[in-house]
């Protein structure tokens, strides 16, 4: 075969991602879900109607799009794809932009109809709102995952729509006069407060860095929680705990005040004491494997 008789790769970013993603699902060992395994708990006791066994993506698909009143069965399959996606790389990733492949092209259509620029731009847009959606942005534990994914890529499109909508030509501009301007005040940087925080040990070490990375960075806490080596429950719990100490350090000026001697020598208590709770906790299964094992 030669170079000319290579399909060159599509300049979309929809087009490519489609393209990928027909490349996962088909061939001998296509990517799959096992809808029998799916029993995440969506808390208001629906029956959810799925097919049976282990599915083809294709095959899962055409199924959900021939069932639209199901909304109950699309939580649970739009929770599995998000958590591969956010704890097993870039093949789930693909396979979520795949699965979502005839909304995301429905809402590029919609908003390139009229657009005066390159409809890939708006391609583009789309697929990153999804795609920041899909690893940070949704909460897994909310309904209607499906709808927030498509309606992040809406909004990201649109974005960009009315901002070129707003744009107006200038012929020439040399005869306009620069003016000064203002600056913005620079507002503090609350990563800053926090790790020091941690240093002044209002709240745990280990706790600084999940917390700027969900409170301010917005991120998923599943890849946070998988890191640490703890569930995503007990990471919500201890940043929830650390919220509560910063507010109360930031009321009583802990933080944006000098601390006088007896207020450090008793926030190093209180630190040193939580580590050393923690700690057990850490120990406690390990303890309870070793007395199983003796028995």
């Amino acid at each position: 075969m030669s170079m000319s008789d290579i399909p060159a790769w599509p300049t979309s970013h929809l087009s490519a991602a489609d393209a990928a993603y027909g490349a996962l699902t088909c061939g001998p060992r296509p990517l799959t879900l096992d809808c029998d395994g799916l029993t995440w708990d969506i808390g208001n006791g629906a029956d959810v109607r799925l097919p049976s066994g282990v599915v083809a993506l294709p095959v899962l698909r055409d199924w959900l799009l021939a069932h639209p009143g199901d909304h109950a069965a699309r939580d649970v399959v739009w929770r599995e794809l998000v958590l591969r996606a956010r704890l097993r790389g870039k093949e789930w990733t693909i396979a979520a932009v795949g699965m979502a492949m005839p909304a995301l092209v429905r809402i590029a259509g919609r908003l390139s109809a009229g657009y005066q620029g390159d409809p890939a731009d708006i391609d583009s847009e789309v697929v990153t709102g999804f795609l920041e959606a899909l690893r940070d942005r949704v909460d897994l534990t909310r309904p209607a995952l499906y709808a927030s994914l498509t309606m992040a890529a809406f909004r990201a499109g649109r974005r960009l729509r009315l901002a070129d909508d707003q744009t107006v030509p200038v012929e020439d501009i040399d005869h306009v006069v620069a003016a000064s301007r203002t600056p913005k005040v620079p507002y503090g940087h609350p990563d800053l407060l926090v790790s020091r925080a941690g240093t002044v040990g209002i709240i745990d070490d280990a706790d600084v860095q999940p917390w700027i990375e969900v409170r301010l960075g917005r991120r998923a806490p599943e890849p946070i929680a998988a890191r640490l080596g703890i569930t995503v429950d007990a990471l919500r719990m201890r940043l929830g705990r650390a919220d509560e100490r910063l507010a109360r350090a930031v009321t009583d000026g802990s933080l944006t005040e000098a601390c006088s001697t007896e207020v450090v020598e008793r926030t190093a208590a209180l630190a040193k004491r939580r580590r050393s709770i923690r700690a057990g906790r850490a120990r406690r299964p390990a303890a309870g494997k070793d007395a199983a094992v003796a028995v």
